[in-house]
């Protein structure tokens, strides 16, 4: 069991950047990959990117090159820079945990792109 709060959402104009932040309660080293999952109403919850224990990264297509998605191992907390914002990025982002067993999820975080 492993407890995750994201932060950093918020309104931004379409164009601009968020910064994304999901700290755990346990060593995200602990965990096969971290990742940040979305859903904007009306669709289904959909991956956008993670990283996994040794590093590797994966983004979905719709956002590859826009948002960058990392880690400070010392302080149990996985980022998600997005950069570039689309109205179509609008939607609850939220953080995963992920072991072999099952996976966790944080409360999630609004992010709103409107002008």
């Amino acid at each position: 069991q492993v407890q995750l709060v994201e932060s950093g959402g918020g309104l931004v104009q379409p164009g601009g950047s968020l910064r994304l932040s999901c700290a755990a309660s346990r060593s995200i080293l602990s965990f096969d990959a971290m990742g940040w999952y979305r859903q904007a109403p009306g669709n289904p919850r959909e991956l956008v990117a993670f990283i996994s224990n040794g590093g590797s990264t994966n983004y979905a297509s719709s956002v590859k090159g826009r948002f960058a998605i990392s880690r400070d191992i010392a302080n149990n907390t996985v980022y998600l820079q997005m950069n570039s914002l689309k109205p179509e990025d609008t939607a609850v982002y939220y953080c995963n945990a992920r072991r072999d067993w099952g996976s966790s999820w944080g409360q999630g975080t609004q992010v709103t792109v409107s002008s």
